[in-house]
């Protein structure tokens, strides 16, 4: 089942899943200590896979920071038992569909690993940046213009 939900619609246990789901993969798994809950969520549109009450894969749509900015796909993650199964492949999908058709937005950024940007890159995204290092892992901004 595919949920899409604002901060507001989300339930106390859900809210407290997605947290709980990102720092495991990205402090834990990634050993990487940062502040993960960045005070950005109560601006976004949050999307997951769910099966059997768990979330397998989850995103958040973040709106831009002012005017001139771009609509952007962050904290995207596949848990490590869905990992090859396509839900990271249909969450993009359904991500870029929802920005493209609902949203209308001229162009989607993202800030990805440098290990996913051939991934990202069979949507249609392109590497805006060099690979820099954001909390010792590679990392590289990249954009797909819609229009």
């Amino acid at each position: 089942m595919w949920v899409r939900k604002t901060f507001e619609e989300l339930t106390k246990h859900e809210l407290y899943s997605i947290l709980q789901l990102r720092v495991q993969v990205f402090v834990v798994e990634q050993e990487c200590p940062y502040p993960e809950i960045d005070g950005r969520d109560d601006e976004c549109l949050h999307m997951w896979k769910e099966r059997g009450g768990r979330i397998e894969a989850y995103c958040r749509i973040v709106p831009p920071e002012n005017e001139s900015g771009h609509y952007s796909i962050g904290r995207v993650l596949v848990t490590e038992a869905a990992r090859g199964s396509g839900a990271g492949r249909e969450l993009m999908n359904r991500a870029i569909s929802f920005l493209k058709n609902e949203i209308h937005a001229p162009s989607i950024s993202l800030h990805g690993q440098e290990y996913l940007r051939a991934f990202y890159g069979s949507f249609g995204f392109k590497e805006v940046s060099e690979v820099y290092l954001e909390d010792d892992i590679p990392h590289v901004d990249m954009l797909m213009e819609i229009r």
